[in-house]
Order: C-alpha cells, then sequence, then structure tokens
C-alpha cells in the first residue's frame, strides 16, 4: 500500500464521520459535534475570534488533516509489519486504538474531560459510533483509492 493510498483513505474515512456527526448532532442524537471540538480548541490555541463560521473552518480543516496523519500511519505498518492493510481484522485494532485514544487523550486536550463527559454523558457511545463508520470508510476507501 502507498502512503498516498492511506492519506486519501483517511481524509475519505474523516469525511465520513464529519457527516455522521453532524447529522447526529443537528438531529440532537449526538450531544457533540467533531468540527464543533476541533475546531473550537484550534481557536481557543490561536487566541481568535470566536465565531461558528472560523469555529467550523478550522475545525473542517483540523479534522481532515488529523484523518489524512492517522491514514498517514496505518499505512506504515505494512513496511514493518507483514500483513494485508486492506484485511478488517488488521484495520479493527488501529480504528479501536484511534477510540480508546480519542476519549483519553484527544478529548481531554480539546477541554471535554475524560470520556468527553463535558460534551454528555454518552459521549463515548458517539465516538465509538462514529470511529466505527471511519473505520469502515477508511477499509472501504482502501479498496477505492
Amino acid at each position: 500500500m502507498w502512503l498516498a493510498e492511506g492519506v486519501a483513505a483517511g481524509v475519505i474515512a474523516g469525511a465520513f464521520m464529519v457527516v455522521v456527526s453532524e447529522i447526529g448532532y443537528r438531529l440532537g442524537v449526538f450531544k457533540s459535534s467533531l468540527i464543533i471540538i476541533d475546531g473550537s480548541f484550534a481557536v481557543r490555541r490561536l487566541k481568535m475570534l470566536d465565531n461558528q463560521t472560523v469555529v467550523y473552518v478550522f475545525g473542517t480543516f483540523v479534522h481532515l488533516v488529523t484523518s489524512a496523519i492517522f491514514g498517514l500511519v496505518y499505512s506504515l505498518f505494512p513496511r514493518f509489519i507483514d500483513f494485508d492493510a486492506r484485511e478488517i481484522y488488521a484495520l479493527a485494532p488501529y480504528v479501536f486504538f484511534l477510540w480508546v485514544a480519542m476519549l483519553f487523550v484527544a478529548l481531554p486536550i480539546a477541554g471535554q474531560g475524560i470520556l468527553g463527559g463535558k460534551s454528555g454523558r454518552f459521549t463515548w457511545l458517539e465516538q465509538l459510533v462514529i470511529h466505527a463508520v471511519f473505520g469502515v470508510g477508511f477499509w472501504w476507501a482502501l479498496g477505492v483509492v
């Protein structure tokens, strides 16, 4: 697998993730939005004026770059470990790791607390759903790109 395939698949999967997160958030099924969490964090870090447009622009950028990086990292594994990166059994543990990292590292750094508790009681479940979407989207995209 080429590194560019991993990056492209990561961006595609990240876009799927954003769509599901936003639909869930706007319908009231999810209490948090990936774009708002990422964008608010970026705006606070850059000490910029906080408005919805800026938050969405920065949130989309941060999320898609992060997804590209995760795709790139995954595409490096077959270079060191002999496995077929397109097999779901290989991808599932990686996506599980990303979900756990989101709950215990990324959300707390973004100011949402461990498991995203400040966003809502079931943020961990919302994150599980959208990470599953990322995993399926990434797997699908690896077969297309």
